[in-house]
């Protein structure tokens, strides 16, 4: 019987000793998790964060880091952007697990806001995060306009070439004022695209004046014509205005244009005139050989004559006096032929009496 008796009392000690050993253990953890988030919880509290303990091992358990999530939305709170605004712990987690800086697109938010000026919104300045733009670099051009030198520092030409109708060559160096539009940042052209716009803009300007004097006296129609031609127009900026820093007068282009012209011709002259000098040689020379042709047709035909005399002979129709009337008729020709050249000596001798 003491036996059974001991036992209720030895079951009772073991769950008060597991009831304590829980207690314990429970005292632990949330030490632990007191000791981890209290600080947060602390700092949410008493800046109105809103923020709990439940949120903060939500965190956790989605490896959200604390440190910026709780001093992303601090800052928000500070600055006056409540959950209104879209600036909630949950939205704040999901940009962070999306990849995006939040706390640059808190202080992009933020600097809007102080501005007056811009409007934007967190949906907005998140999807300019998520797009690789600085979104705050972005809010700083739209407050404060930048500056792009035209052509770009570092770029193979120091200058932007033109020429004017009168064939001047100018080179041109101009300062290009922007200011980020916010609406456009996604999808718009860069600041590469702006440079090449108003570099055609400036080449077509100077293109157009009658002479480059006009481009020297009033350097700011090129600005009136490029910005009259809205080249920011799908880009991510707004052009606020276009300077000329510098006009230099290059080459007479017009010049050496129609120096080389003259020069082309002057080949083709050349060239033409050798054609037709090849071919008046080649005319001399087929006169030549008709010449020659004509001289063996000659000597031929005298080679007939003596021939012809003397079948003449033969036959009878000639006489042994009218051959030495010819021979003498001939013998008088050669001597007036050699008299009559230049330096000729008279004929010694005669023909036959």
């Amino acid at each position: 019987m003491t036996l059974f008796a001991q036992q209720p009392d030895n079951l009772g000690q073991i769950l008060l000793i597991v009831g304590i050993f829980a207690l314990v253990i429970f005292v632990l953890v949330v030490f632990a998790i007191l000791a981890r988030y209290f600080r947060f919880w602390i700092q949410s509290v008493t800046t109105g964060a809103g923020i709990s303990i439940f949120d903060l091992l939500g965190m956790t358990f989605r490896k959200v880091d604390l440190r910026v999530i709780v001093r992303t939305k601090i800052m928000a709170v500070q600055a006056g952007l409540g959950e209104e605004t879209g600036i909630t712990s949950k939205s704040l987690e999901a940009h962070y697990l999306a990849g995006g800086n939040v706390p640059l697109v808190i202080r992009a938010i933020i600097a809007a806001n102080k501005a007056k000026i811009i409007d934007l919104d967190f949906k907005q300045a998140t999807a300019i995060d998520l797009a690789g733009r600085n979104v705050l670099e972005a809010v700083q051009t739209s407050v404060y306009p930048k500056v792009i030198d035209c052509p770009a520092r570092g770029s193979a030409r120091d200058s932007l070439d033109g020429i004017a109708q009168n064939g001047i060559q100018l080179k041109v160096r101009a300062l290009v004022t922007v200011r980020a539009n916010l609406r456009q940042l996604i999808g718009g052209a860069t600041e590469e695209t702006i440079v090449a716009r108003v570099g055609e803009g400036i080449v077509s300007a100077i293109g157009s004046a009658a002479t480059h004097g006009e481009v020297l006296q009033s350097p700011d129609k090129i600005s009136k014509k490029v910005l009259a031609r809205r080249l920011d127009s799908q880009t991510a900026f707004e052009i606020v205005s276009i300077d000329i820093a510098d006009v230099d007068v290059g080459d007479n282009i017009g010049a050496r244009l129609q120096a080389d012209q003259a020069e082309a011709d002057l080949r083709v002259a050349r060239a033409n005139a050798e054609g037709r000098r090849a071919m008046a040689v080649a005319e001399e020379q087929e006169m030549i050989a008709q010449i020659e042709e004509n001289r063996a047709k000659v000597v031929q035909a005298e080679a007939e004559v003596p021939k012809a005399i003397a079948q003449a002979f033969r036959e009878g129709s000639l006489g042994i006096m009218d051959y030495y009337k010819l021979r003498n008729v001939q013998a008088d020709t050669e001597m007036r032929t050699s008299i009559a050249r230049p330096g000729g000596k008279r004929a010694v001798g005669g023909g036959a009496a």
